[in-house]
């Protein structure tokens, strides 16, 4: 089973750079996307073989998720813990078979800190949110979680300490929820390998100079871990300030 998750930054700006086709090409069996940033009714996506299920945010032109999948999930569920109500649209849950599948936007606690407590409380909720259903089946977690765990994440580490998205109380939120009983996928295939990022700043060259923090993640329960197959970063795939993900996971004999 494949799994794709991208942060579009924008899906109609995406679709006119090439999103279509990179979606056709790499034939997911469930593609996740974060930042939609439209509406009910703003876009029409023909994805034949697909459903679809998206959390739209209040607020136009902002954050809002969504997931197409081959296959019909026996529920989904949008928002945090009991409630159905988000108004930033930023989490959608899945239920299938053997798995729940979480496509999460976690909020950016700004350049100044301003949403650093809000951020912080979204952590405790998400994580909360994540374990009572690990309780029940393995959990898939994916989606741009907005923090460069650690310095291997991020290019130029040394200048960005306390930074939104390298805070300590971030980097300490992303170890206490793998602590908890689950893995990142990346780096349980590539635990030293340098130069892995997955968002980059619109400045000129910096991309390709490869100036970027890895922040978007597929995170996994560990009794999972012996059908990990493979977490691939998609880096040479434009069409947003982020690249897509992948994950290859065997759940044929889970």
């Amino acid at each position: 089973m494949k799994l794709v998750s991208w942060n579009v930054n924008g899906l109609r700006a995406c679709v006119r750079k090439g999103f279509l086709d990179y979606f056709n090409e790499v034939d997911a069996d469930i593609f996740c996307v974060q930042e939609t940033k439209l509406q009910e009714g703003q876009i029409t996506l023909d994805l034949p073989g697909y459903f679809q299920y998206w959390n739209y945010a209040e607020r136009k032109g902002y954050s809002g998720t969504a997931v197409f999948t081959k296959k019909k999930p026996l529920s989904v569920k949008y928002g945090l813990g009991t409630s159905e109500s988000q108004p930033e649209g930023r989490i959608i849950t899945l239920e299938f078979e053997e798995f729940f599948l979480i496509n999460v936007y976690t909020p950016n606690s700004q350049r100044d800190l301003a949403r650093l407590a809000v951020r912080l409380e979204w952590e405790d909720a998400l994580l909360e949110h994540v374990k009572e259903h690990d309780k029940i089946k393995p959990v898939i977690l994916c989606g741009d979680l907005n923090v460069a765990h650690h310095e291997i994440d991020i290019r130029n580490y040394k200048t960005n300490y306390g930074n939104s998205g390298f805070t300590d109380e971030e980097r300490e939120k992303m170890s206490r929820f793998l602590d908890g009983g689950f893995i990142d996928s990346l780096r349980y295939f590539h635990p030293d390998q340098e130069g892995i990022y997955t968002w980059w700043s619109y400045m000129k060259t910096v991309r390709e100079r490869n100036i970027g923090w890895r922040i978007d993640y597929f995170i996994v329960s560990n009794r999972l871990e012996n059908y990990l197959v493979d977490s691939e970063v998609h880096a040479s795939i434009l069409g947003s300030d982020h690249c897509p993900i992948a994950l290859d996971i065997n759940l044929s004999s889970n």
